[in-house]
């Protein structure tokens, strides 16, 4: 079984269904929003995408996670657009595996394959009433990028 569920504002994996006899390991990463940066305030987080490329690009990655270890039960990838409060959750991952090793591994595949390609862009709002869009030093169009 193979689901890849997206999510644009802020349902968590409502459709999302793991149980499955062969798994043994349900692997979880999450991004929780850090409330500070360079000695900063962080009040808030703001997302923007462009929701048709950042849905086909997840789907791309779950899709490559998914190839790369054919015995994985499930893959989900989902994350929120819109604002994000402090100490919630921005992106969150879950690989189901009957293997412990496979589901580490796609798990940290798909987050830095998700930081990489996928199309969404973050603000940081903060105490002070000043705000910045974050360039993702991993992100493949960055112009810091480390590829």
């Amino acid at each position: 079984m193979f689901f890849a569920f997206f999510c644009f504002r802020t349902t968590y994996f409502s459709k999302v269904d793991f149980r499955h006899i062969g798994a043994r390991l349900n692997a979880f990463a999450l991004g929780v929003s850090r409330d500070n940066f360079e000695e900063k305030k962080v009040i808030q987080l703001e997302y923007e995408a462009y929701q048709p490329m950042a849905e086909k690009t997840l789907r791309s990655v779950a899709a490559q996670v998914r190839e790369r270890w054919p015995a994985l039960v499930g893959v989900a990838i989902v994350h929120r657009i819109g604002s994000v409060p402090i100490g919630e959750a921005s992106v969150a991952i879950v690989i189901s595996s009957p293997h412990r090793a496979d589901a580490l591994q796609a798990t940290q595949l798909a987050i830095d394959e998700v930081k990489a390609k996928v199309p969404i862009w973050k603000k940081e709002i903060y105490e002070d009433g000043t705000s910045n869009w974050k360039e993702n030093k991993e992100c493949e169009w960055s112009s810091s990028s480390v590829h």
